[in-house]
């Protein structure tokens, strides 16, 4: 068991995903940053739907009551094994009794934490991503408990990995959404001539950008949207949807994000910039 010593501000299970219900308005959910979750588990040689703990800006302090391996990936949260400090993309042992720790972000918003065979929280509608409309739980608190495999002895095939970090990356290439022919041309020298910066109104749900541009105003029917689908307010608002963002929507779905796009962004928090980069291919 994984005991929960202090939580941090937000701190949950997540897998892959959960598909096969956007038409029942079940959101996927899962990683928020897809690439860095799944490196931590192919270091760990993790089915890629393993379930890892996504770790927001400030971590948790865990103890592990079980022998096991783990590896972490994405933002730099100053994680300390038993007080020494640990680093991203590594295959570390950790053994009954240890305890880890986090301290300053240093860069990026979001941790990924793997452990050997994943973390084994309930399965619901075939994914163990905590989701509060599906799940008991939308995030740990202290005193909770984290069932994973006993594992004493683990051989990776790779124990680090360098990994290319877009941490610092401000570019998002999107494609096309259905609507995107309607903007007009000063709204498109708006859109991929400058920065945005992330609002305060950023969560699993949905990022807003602080600037604005001009407005949309069409007339829509309520339509599907999925995560990385950008909408267009008609008072010019920016709102790119995230993992756990709803599955339709009445603003004009201007652009969609690629997934290492949703990745970048999901590494972001308030006040940082982005810019957005048209891919013809998406």
């Amino acid at each position: 068991m994984l005991k929960v010593l202090k939580s941090g501000l937000f701190t949950a299970v997540q897998d892959i995903g959960r598909y096969g219900y956007l038409n029942k308005g079940v959101p996927v959910a899962g990683f928020m940053d897809g690439f860095s979750a799944k490196k931590a588990n192919q270091l760990l040689d993790n089915d890629a739907h393993a379930a890892v703990l996504e770790i927001t800006m400030t971590g948790p302090t865990l103890l592990f009551e079980e022998e096991t391996y783990i590896s972490m990936g994405g933002a730099l949260l100053s994680a300390t094994l038993n007080n020494e400090p640990i680093a991203n993309y590594e295959v570390i042992k950790v053994n009954k009794g240890d305890i880890l720790s986090y301290g300053k972000l240093k860069k990026g918003f979001r941790n990924y934490l793997a452990v050997k065979g994943g973390f084994k929280a309930p399965l619901v509608l075939g994914s163990r991503s905590f989701f509060s409309s599906v799940t008991k739980k939308n995030h740990l608190v202290d005193g909770d408990e984290l069932a994973y495999d006993v594992c004493s002895y683990f051989e990776p095939k790779i124990s680090k990995l360098i990994v290319d970090s877009f941490l610092d990356e401000i570019e998002l290439k999107v494609g096309h959404g259905p609507e995107y022919e309607n903007l007009s041309d000063k709204q498109l020298e708006m859109l991929f001539g400058k920065k945005f910066s992330i609002s305060n109104e950023n969560n699993r749900m949905a990022y807003q950008l602080e600037e604005k541009i001009e407005g949309l105003q069409i007339s829509m029917i309520t339509s599907a949207t999925l995560p990385g689908t950008v909408q267009l307010t008609p008072s010019g608002k920016l709102i790119v949807l995230m993992k756990d963002g709803q599955t339709t929507g009445g603003y004009p779905r201007i652009l969609q994000l690629s997934d290492r796009a949703i990745s970048v962004l999901a590494q972001k928090k308030y006040g940082d910039e982005v810019r957005f980069k048209l891919n013809s291919q998406l």
